[in-house]
């Protein structure tokens, strides 16, 4: 299976910000349910960097005063970790489960962010799959449909 078979739900839960946005913008944005992370995007739309839930309140507990008016920008994780639709959903969930990662960035061949995977979807994308070759392979041995 690939990626790609998942674009649906990984649109849904794609949630950008530009990069010259504040913490308090992004943290509006992560008061929504299930938004753990919000990709950054540059000035063409591609993607630069990430920031999760972590990272917010990390910032947050370095603020002074009623406002935070720190830049997103600044405070990104940079190195990210992403894939493509082509991808094979296995390799992807080997990355993840190397790396630790509960969601990553789904990117387009230009750079542009196009969705965000989690890893109970692709376990469960996975798991769908083995029951299908599980299926496939019993009705084999047992001559189902070969008569």
């Amino acid at each position: 299976m690939f990626a790609e078979r998942m674009l649906l739900r990984a649109c849904e839960r794609l949630v950008t910000i530009d990069g010259a946005a504040t913490v308090k913008d992004t943290a509006a944005l992560m008061a929504k349910p299930h938004t753990d992370l919000v990709v950054v995007c540059g000035q063409d739309g591609g993607m630069v960097g990430v920031l999760t839930k972590t990272d917010i309140v990390g910032q947050i507990t370095r603020c002074i005063g009623s406002g935070c008016t720190a830049r997103v920008d600044a405070m990104m994780t940079r190195d990210v970790v992403s894939c493509q639709p082509g991808e094979l959903l296995q390799n992807i969930w080997s990355m993840m489960k190397a790396r630790g990662l509960q969601r990553i960035a789904v990117i387009s061949q230009g750079g542009k962010p196009v969705g965000i995977i989690y890893a109970r979807d692709a376990l469960q994308g996975l798991l769908g799959e083995v029951e299908s070759d599980e299926a496939l392979l019993r009705d084999y041995v047992m001559n189902v449909g070969y008569r």
